[in-house]
């Protein structure tokens, strides 16, 4: 077959088939094999397993008929539905090859479940929707991050059509009534809007949107009460199994904090104070009103969430990192069972670390980047965390940058990284970690044009 190359990584075939479809590649492609292979594991479907469980329990806050649950769309999309269709920018980060992986120039792996938003309302089958999906982002190396994570969020949406009067405010007012309270600590101190920060969409009136985020706030509260009580519950129960003395139970405390995202207006996200620390759990707000809009449901208006599904399931089942999830070790897996039997997760070993260092010069027309839109031949942290994958695929626990210097003479700039090798089921052997690390030299030089410090 005729062979194609992208402006940076290997060679690639003209053409790539996933899930039986064929997609022409060009320079635009970067989306390794190892990602290809395993879009077909999709662990949100996998009966029993953490992430599936996770999903399961936020669904069950969301009943049918109201709301219609979608978990099997397919995570190729165009930049239509990625990023266009909700209002990113041209120049937005999350655009670049750093930041995500294309299929070609028009196609990618989506990067969030927000990609199916507009489809699912133009087809306007139902007031409310979640969506559970696999979704993919080249991102750092470390306990909780892999680029693979799932993703669910959902939507409930009112017509002004078709509600009495035309009156949202009125009907959603009355819904609240018959939703359950939640006896926990809320601080939420902003008011709904406010001019700058959060501000009031030009086609919403502050009635309609003071009931809209009151009932969404009622609906997130109620997940998250469950979801916290369902993961103290099983700790103190495994506490008990040990003969460890229980700690006093603090009562759940959550907060609204001010938030900005480009698909809702005004934002929140949700934090709850966990284990002596505030942790944000998901963002959320009143939908743009130029998504449904353009969906072709221009009388409609409501709120939408989203959240990672491993983050719950780490939070509900101990977990400590997100390789976990993706182990088919029956000594991992049959931890697991049903919603009415959580417990925290056993390790079931714990394998020394291999730490090794790699340092190199930069070109001197590279900036070192954490972030951000790259030209071709610009150095992204991004890019070094790919090629660690490649080199020593799940085999690596964390990479951090641990050292930079800038030549007084000539201006150059080095970079140290220490890679972090550890397996989550077997010690690895000195040879192979050499071995996986002087390929790791290898590919930054042939890919990023780098200069190794051996």
């Amino acid at each position: 077959m005729p062979i194609a190359k992208s402006s940076q990584g290997p060679k690639l075939p003209r053409s790539l088939t996933i899930s039986g479809k064929t997609y022409f590649t060009d320079s635009w492609t970067n989306t390794p094999d190892s990602i290809i292979s395993a879009i077909t594991r999709r662990l949100h479907l996998q009966p029993s397993h953490p992430v599936f469980l996770a999903r399961q329990l936020i669904e069950s806050h969301f009943p049918s008929p109201i709301y219609a649950h979608h978990n099997t769309l397919s995570p190729i999309v165009t930049i239509a539905q990625n990023f266009d269709s909700l209002g990113f920018p041209s120049d937005h980060p999350g655009r670049s090859r750093t930041d995500t992986y294309y299929i070609n120039k028009e196609t990618l792996l989506r990067t969030h479940t927000s990609a199916h938003q507009a489809d699912t309302f133009r087809q306007n089958a139902s007031d409310g929707y979640t969506i559970s999906a696999d979704v993919y982002r080249r991102d750092a190396i470390d306990r909780s991050h892999n680029p693979i994570f799932h993703q669910m969020e959902g939507a409930r949406m009112w017509d002004r059509q078709k509600v009495a009067g035309g009156d949202i405010a009125k009907s959603i007012w009355k819904d609240i009534k018959l939703m359950p309270k939640n006896d926990i600590f809320v601080d939420d101190p902003n008011p709904t809007v406010q001019p700058k920060r959060n501000p009031l969409q030009e086609s919403h009136s502050i009635d309609e949107v003071e009931a809209i985020v009151a009932h969404m706030k009622r609906s997130l509260e109620g997940v998250v009460v469950d979801i916290f009580s369902k993961a103290t519950q099983a700790i103190t129960a495994a506490k008990a199994d040990h003969q460890i003395p229980a700690t006093p139970r603090e009562p759940l405390k959550i907060r609204w904090v001010e938030a900005y995202f480009p698909f809702t207006s005004p934002s929140w996200e949700l934090e709850v104070f966990w284990q002596n620390d505030w942790l944000e759990l998901l963002g959320c707000g009143v939908v743009k009103q130029s998504i449904p809009i353009a969906a072709g449901v221009p009388t409609q208006l409501g709120w939408a969430f989203g959240v990672g599904l491993e983050r719950i399931a780490m939070l509900l089942f101990s977990i400590p990192d997100i390789r976990l999830f993706w182990s088919t070790d029956p000594r991992f897996l049959n931890q697991f069972s049903t919603l009415g039997n959580i417990k925290p997760y056993v390790p079931f070993s714990k394998h020394p670390a291999c730490y090794k260092d790699v340092a190199f010069w930069l070109r001197s027309s590279s900036g070192a980047a954490g972030g951000g839109v790259s030209g071709a031949g610009d150095f992204h942290e991004n890019d070094v965390m790919e090629l660690v994958r490649e080199a020593a695929g799940g085999l690596v626990e964390d990479v951090s940058l641990v050292d930079e210097f800038k030549h007084p003479g000539t201006g150059k700039r080095s970079l140290c990284y220490r890679v972090n090798y550890r397996s989550l089921e077997r010690t690895l052997r000195n040879s192979e970690v050499n071995e996986m690390h002087a390929r790791l030299q290898e590919l930054l030089e042939e890919r990023l044009g780098v200069e190794v410090r051996r």
